[in-house]
C-alpha cells in the first residue's frame, strides 16, 4: 500500500517503522525523489505528487505534522476552515488518483494525533492507518525482557514492572535506561531493584511516589533525602510543589471514589497505559485520612501564594510542611 498514516504518542516505535519504510524504498535524494512536507508547505502536496521523480521510478513523500487530521468542526473559520477544506480536497484527490499514486509515489503521513476525519477514512480504505499508542504495562514489560534476553541478561517480571514504574512506558526512555543496566550487570548478569535504584533516571512522578510513601510512614529522614535529591538534580522547586499538590489531589480523588464506590480509573482520568497505577494510588492513600490530605493540599496552596508575594522562602516552606506532617 503506497498511502500510509502513522500516528501516536509512542514516537520510538513510530520512527522505527518509518525508518524501515525508507530503507525498503531505497535511495532517497532530497528534492528529487524525496519530498518533505509540513504545515508550512502542505498546500503543495498535490503538486508534489503530480511532479515526476526525474530519473527514478517512484517518489517518496513524507507529510509530517501537517494538521490535516484535525477534527472537522462545523463552526470552523479562517485558517482552521481552510485546512479542513484542504484536507477534504486531498482526500478526494487520493480517492480519484489512487492508481497513479500506487504506481509513482510512496506517500506517508506522520502525525502525533489523528481524528477520524474524511482524509483518515480515505487512507484507511485505500491504504494503511497505524496508531502507535503508548505501551501498556504488559507490552512494555515484554519488550524490556526481550531486549534483556538478546543480551543474555536476566530480569524477572516483578523487577521489569518496577523498572517501568520508575522510568515510564515511553520506549525511547526505557531503551536508554535498560542499556545502562545491561552494560552494568554484563552478560549472564541479573538486573535487580538495587541496580535500578542506583543507575536509572526516574520520572518525577515515580520520585514523588517515593517521597509520599516516606511521608505516609512518617519517615521524615528519607522523605527529606528524596526532596533534597530532586533539588540536587536541579528540578525546579516550583515544579516539585505543583507535582506534590497534583499527587495528593489524586490521593484525595481515591478517597472520594472509594467513599462513593466510583470507578477509580475513570475518577482519576487514567489513560489505558496507566492502569497499573491504580493499586499504587490505592495503597498509598491508606496512609492518610481524607482530612489529612485536605490539610496538606491547603498548605501547599498557601505556600504557593505566600511564596509568590515574597512572604516565605519556598524551600523552607516545603520542608516545614513535610516536617509538620511527620512530627
Amino acid at each position: 500500500m503506497s498511502v500510509k498514516l502513522l500516528y501516536g504518542e509512542e514516537t520510538y516505535l513510530l520512527e522505527s517503522r518509518l525508518k524501515k519504510i525508507k530503507k525498503e524504498f531505497g535511495e532517497l535524494i532530497l528534492g528529487i525523489n524525496y519530498i518533505q512536507i509540513d504545515a508550512s508547505n502542505v498546500k503543495e502536496l498535490i503538486s508534489d505528487i503530480e511532479t515526476p521523480a526525474f530519473g527514478y521510478a517512484k517518489k517518496f513523500i513524507i507529510a509530517k505534522d501537517t494538521g490535516l487530521f484535525n477534527k472537522e468542526k462545523k463552526t470552523a473559520k479562517g485558517q482552521e476552515l481552510a485546512l479542513i477544506n484542504l484536507s477534504k480536497k486531498i482526500a478526494d484527490y487520493i480517492s480519484e488518483n489512487i492508481g497513479l499514486i500506487n504506481d509513482a509515489v510512496e506517500l506517508v503521513f506522520v502525525e502525533e494525533s489523528a481524528e477520524n476525519n474524511t482524509l483518515y477514512k480515505t487512507i484507511s480504505k485505500l491504504g494503511e492507518v497505524k496508531e502507535f499508542a503508548v505501551l501498556k504495562l504488559p507490552e512494555a514489560m515484554q519488550n524490556i525482557q526481550k531486549i534483556c534476553m538478546a543480551y543474555k541478561v536476566q530480569i524477572d517480571n516483578m523487577t521489569a514492572k518496577y523498572f517501568i514504574e520508575c522510568v515510564g512506558t515511553n520506549m525511547q526512555d526505557l531503551i536508554n535506561e535498560i542499556r545502562k543496566l545491561i552494560e552494568y550487570v554484563g552478560t549472564n548478569g541479573t538486573i535487580t531493584k538495587k541496580e535500578i535504584d542506583l543507575l536509572t533516571i526516574k520520572q518525577m512522578d515515580s520520585v514523588i511516589f517515593d517521597l509520599t510513601d516516606n511521608l505516609g510512614k512518617k519517615d521524615i529522614k528519607k522523605a527529606m533525602e528524596v526532596l533534597n535529591n530532586l533539588i540536587y538534580e536541579r528540578e525546579p522547586i516550583q515544579k516539585i510543589l505543583i507535582t506534590l499538590y497534583n499527587h495528593f489531589k489524586k490521593l484525595y480523588i481515591v478517597k472520594i471514589a472509594e467513599e462513593y464506590k466510583k470507578d477509580l480509573a475513570t475518577s482519576m482520568k487514567l489513560k489505558p497505559n496507566q492502569m497499573f497505577l491504580i493499586n499504587k494510588y490505592k495503597n498509598q492513600a491508606r496512609y492518610f485520612s481524607k482530612d489529612e490530605i485536605e490539610k496538606i493540599m491547603d498548605e501547599f496552596v498557601n505556600l504557593d501564594a505566600n511564596y509568590k508575594v515574597g512572604l516565605i522562602d519556598i524551600n523552607i516552606g516545603l520542608e516545614s510542611i513535610l516536617c509538620r506532617y511527620c512530627s
